[in-house]
This record gives structure tokens, C-alpha cells and sequence, in this order.
């Protein structure tokens, strides 16, 4: 007797998995922004990284490490004090992948001075494209990285450390920092009482001998998987920045004791700790009371990094969503052939490209700075302001690739809902939307000439672009008046909007004259897809997206 089936279907018009692609080589505005701020000779290797984190196993990897989140091991069988936290394998693959590409140290020479050329952009373009596959990991990569411009204030310290870090390779073992092959640096700052406010932090710092021990505790210590961390304490002069490592000097456990590992809302794969320093061993980086100087040369590149991977989640996010609606067919057409799609899927296309051009015109500034005062400039006037702009802009967007996905999008199988919980960290670390338009603020009153010329600068890269003239005069205007806190996100996010332009001429004037016409002449509609673009430019954009 032959049996009924009972399968009801057959899956069809759904789009294929967007993997084993070249993440660098399909992402023209990432291609042509790094030609136009100095990184043309790296496009082969770039490409090579493109293809190896666009493959389908580097995906699967970040599909894994998130799925299976760290765990803190306080004690060994014995009952001995070991604070250690335990790692799926996807994670430490994840973490070497990027050790071996250089993400966590290219941007310096091995004796820990800035490379010079292109390096900042070329790095740059490798942590955009992984942050595309996997973001959780990039924080102890961007950690150590930024931590070289603070430890170069205590340069024995550097000297020791450099040959450690400066390698290529990751080393996950639990053992002193010196005996590694590799090394993390982590950071902590925050306290429950100050949080942002590190001034009225209280954890102490007690001299002994050469060194201190420090007691007291971090509300928020992200990556403690490091082998050491830079962490802020008073000392008798004031607030001090220190160098913490996982092993004292004669290779016992240090005093480090973690309270739990936070649940938070994305950056699953990373833990991110509670921790009391109960007389742990430290050293003094910098002079004593000069903390917070120290350490702002770290923050200044994480601020640079959090952009970065912001730009980077909501460029996978466009990618998604423009191949699946080439693929996916709605009353009997493509829905990337619907003017209405098209409309969305553009406008989105051109924020993007616009965030590219920004953030790598921002790394450039950072390669530039050591010997040219503009660039100098540049970079302290802008990194919060693209800070601010580029991580606030994340969550809105990723949420609008969502729906272009539908219900594809929303459910956890596929990454976009990983890249939304993820987004809203970066405008939350190191320092939120009202400390970012504050230190634009600080940054104007310090050198208001500077400043000026910057403002001046971005006037003149962006003469004729539609609304351009009319908005440097507001921002110029707007940070003069004396209740200039009271407007200040207005007026930053017009500076980063004038900024982005400046920097999309400089890469592709069409689309900056596009973009300038729909957010400078105009104030942008709350909804993607809510502007009137030429047809010729909506199939331009998006061939540029993803050819």
C-alpha cells in the first residue's frame, strides 16, 4: 500500500547564503576610500582578507563563539583562586585569524612608534571587514592595540613589552605575559559611583617598593581573558594610570579577582567582567596624577576603532539586505527591482558610503598626525564627533536591513540579529553620545584657532556641494554661543554630517553631491528610503554596494 507524503513543501525564493565572498574586492566605496587616503599598494592583501573572512567557515566561527559565551571559572578543582575565563574554540579562532593579520599591533613599529604610510587605513579596512563577521573579539584586539599610546609614556615599561606584543601570533594560555608568544591588554576605568566621571573613582594605589599595590573595584572591565590591563587608581599625587598583569613578577596569580562577567545585551563571544583588585601588584604608567592625560592616548584610538566596526556592522547589513532582495522574488518581481525597495536600499547605500569615506578619512588624519599639525587637528576636533555620529547611527540602520530581510531577518539563524543587539555598544564604550559632544566642545575652547582652521578646511573641500556653505556657518555659528552645550548634538551632527561630505568629494563626487543634497540642503527624513534620488543614481549606488 503506498503511503501518503506528508511533506508540504519545497524551499524556493529564498536568497543563498551571503558567504565565501571577497569581503574587500565586492565593497567598492571601502576600495576607492582606502586608494584615496594612501592605501592603494595594499589592495592584494586586502583582498586576501577578504576572501578568508568572507569565507563560509570564518561566518560559521562567529556563529559558534556566540552562540557559546564565555564562562568564569573562579576556582580550580582544589579551591585555589584562578579567576579564569573559558572560551569556546570558535572564539580562540577567531581572536588568532585577526593576531596573524596584525589587527592588534600593525599600526606600530616592534620597538612601539607609530609604522607611518598607510598603516592606520590599511588596519583600518581589516577591522571593518571583520567586524562584519564577528565584532565581540575585536575588543581585547582593539584594546591592545590602543594601549601602546599609553604605555609609550613610560617608555622602560614599552620596551620590556613590545617584544611580546609586537608578534603575530596569539597565545590563549594562562601563564605570565613574558613566557607568551603573544599578548591582550584589556582597560579598566569605570566605577559604580563615577562610571563616565573617572575623576571620583576610588580604587587606591599604595606604594611598594617600585611598584604599587592597588585595592579596590571596577564596575566595568571588559576582556579579562588579557594578560595585563591598564587601569586607573588614585595614587598619593592623584589619579594615576597603571599596568596591571594577570602574574605578579615572581609568577604567582595576581590579586585580580573577578565578581562575575556582565550579561549584556550583544558582544556576547566577549566577557566583559565585575572585578576587585585586592593588593595587586601594578606599575605606575606615567607620572602620578596624570591618569587621565595618560590614558586618553588609548581612548583615543578605541573611539577610532568603535567608528570603525559601527561602519563596518551596518556595511553587512546593507550587504544582506541588497543580496537578498536580489534574490528574492515579490509579486513577480525581484525585490530588488521594487522602486520602493530601491528607494530604501539606496539611501541606505549612500550612508554607507558615506561612513567609509569618513572613518577612513579619519584613519588618514591618524596616520598624518605625528608630523603635520592640520591632520593633528583633524583628529582630535573629529573623533568624537564621528564617534558619535557613526555608533548612534548603527542601531536605526541595522534595524532597516532587518525589516528589507523580513522575517529572515529577525530570527537568530541569520546575523543581523547579532549585528543589532551588537550595535548599540559602540556608542556606549568609551564614552557616550553627551561625552563625545562635550569633548567636541573641550576640543574647540583648547585650541580654537586649530579648530577654526579644520572648520575652514571642510568649507572649503566641500565649495559647492548643496547646503555645504550654509552648514559650516551654522556650525561655526553654533559653537560660539554661550549655551553652545544646550545645542551641541545638533551641532556635532552636523560637523560629522560636513565632515562626511569633505570626505565622500574626495573619494566620489557624485555620490558626495548626492549625499550633500540630502542631508545638508535638507534635513534627512527619519526613515531610510524617504528621499527623492534620479534613477540613474539609485542603480549606481547600489552597483557600487555590492557589483
Amino acid at each position: 500500500m503506498t503511503q501518503p507524503s506528508f511533506a508540504t513543501h519545497e524551499v524556493f525564493n529564498q536568497s543563498p547564503p551571503f558567504e565565501d565572498v571577497d569581503l574587500f574586492a565586492v565593497d567598492r566605496p571601502l576600495v576607492d576610500a582606502v586608494k584615496a587616503n594612501g592605501g592603494a599598494a595594499a589592495e592584494r592583501e586586502l583582498s586576501e582578507f577578504g576572501r578568508h573572512w568572507g569565507s563560509a567557515a570564518m561566518a560559521d566561527r562567529g556563529r559558534v563563539a556566540n552562540e557559546n559565551t564565555p564562562k568564569l571559572r573562579t576556582f580550580d578543582a582544589k579551591g585555589n583562586r584562578r579567576d579564569q575565563v573559558e572560551f569556546h574554540p570558535s572564539y580562540h579562532e577567531l581572536m588568532a585569524h585577526s593576531a596573524h593579520a596584525g589587527v592588534h599591533n600593525s599600526t606600530w613599529t616592534t620597538d612601539g612608534r607609530p609604522a607611518g604610510d598607510a598603516a592606520e587605513v590599511i588596519r583600518a579596512a581589516r577591522f571593518y571587514i571583520a567586524a562584519q563577521v564577528e565584532t565581540g573579539h575585536l575588543c581585547p584586539i582593539t584594546m591592545t592595540r590602543a594601549s601602546v599610546a599609553a604605555l609609550a609614556m613610560q617608555p622602560d615599561l614599552l620596551a620590556r613589552v613590545m617584544p611580546v606584543l609586537s608578534t603575530k601570533s596569539y597565545d590563549p594560555g594562562f601563564a605570565p605575559w613574558w613566557d607568551k608568544r603573544g599578548m591582550t591588554l584589556g582597560m579598566g576605568m569605570t566605577e559604580k559611583q563615577g562610571g563616565t566621571d573617572v575623576r571620583a573613582n576610588m580604587t587606591r594605589a599604595v606604594r611598594d617598593g617600585d611598584a604599587y599595590r592597588i585595592t579596590g573595584h571596577k564596575w566595568f572591565m571588559s576582556a579579562p581573558m588579557c594578560d595585563a590591563f591598564l587601569v586607573l587608581a588614585q595614587a598619593e599625587q592623584g589619579l594615576t594610570c597603571f599596568f596591571m598583569p594577570r602574574f605578579a613578577p615572581d609568577g604567582s596569580v595576581n590579586a585580580i579577582q573577578f565578581q562575575r562577567l556582565k550579561d549584556k545585551l550583544g558582544n556576547r563571544s566577549n566577557a566583559s567582567s565585575e572585578v576587585e583588585f585586592v593588593g595587586a601588584y601594578a606599575e605606575a604608567v606615567g607620572e602620578e596624577g596624570k591618569g587621565i592625560r595618560t590614558i586618553i592616548q588609548m581612548v583615543q584610538l578605541t573611539r577610532q576603532d568603535c567608528a570603525i566596526a559601527s561602519v563596518g556592522l551596518m556595511r553587512s547589513g546593507l550587504a544582506h539586505a541588497l543580496h537578498h532582495a536580489r534574490h528574492r522574488s515579490v509579486f513577480q518581481k525581484h525585490l530588488a527591482d521594487q522602486p520602493l525597495m530601491q528607494a530604501v536600499l539606496s539611501d541606505m547605500a549612500l550612508h554607507v558610503e558615506a561612513s567609509t569615506a569618513l572613518v577612513m578619512r579619519l584613519c588618514r588624519a591618524f596616520d598624518r598626525t605625528p608630523h603635520d599639525a592640520s591632520e593633528a587637528a583633524y583628529m582630535r576636533l573629529l573623533t568624537p564627533a564621528i564617534k558619535y555620529w557613526t555608533c548612534k547611527s548603527a542601531p536605526a540602520f541595522l534595524y532597516e536591513a532587518m525589516e528589507c530581510l523580513g522575517g529572515n531577518g529577525y530570527v537568530e539563524d541569520g546575523i543581523l540579529a547579532r549585528h543589532y543587539r551588537e550595535s548599540p555598544v559602540n556608542a556606549i564604550w568609551e564614552g557616550s553620545g553627551n561625552v563625545m559632544c562635550l569633548d567636541v566642545l573641550r576640543a574647540l575652547a583648547r585650541e580654537p584657532d586649530a579648530a577654526t582652521a579644520v572648520l575652514q578646511s571642510l568649507a572649503a573641500e566641500t565649495k559647492g556641494l548643496p547646503g555645504a556653505g550654509e552648514a559650516a556657518a551654522f556650525i561655526g555659528k553654533t559653537f560660539r554661543r554661550a549655551d553652545g552645550e544646550r545645542v551641541a548634538r545638533l551641532a556635532v551632527e552636523r560637523l560629522a554630517l560636513l565632515a562626511s561630505a569633505a570626505a565622500l568629494n574626495g573619494v566620489s563626487p557624485r555620490q558626495a553631491e548626492l549625499f550633500a543634497a540630502t542631508r545638508l540642503a535638507t534635513t534627512h527624513a527619519s526613515m531610510y528610503g524617504a528621499v527623492e534620488l534620479e534613477s540613474n543614481d539609485v542603480r549606481a549606488l547600489l552597483e557600487r554596494a555590492l557589483p
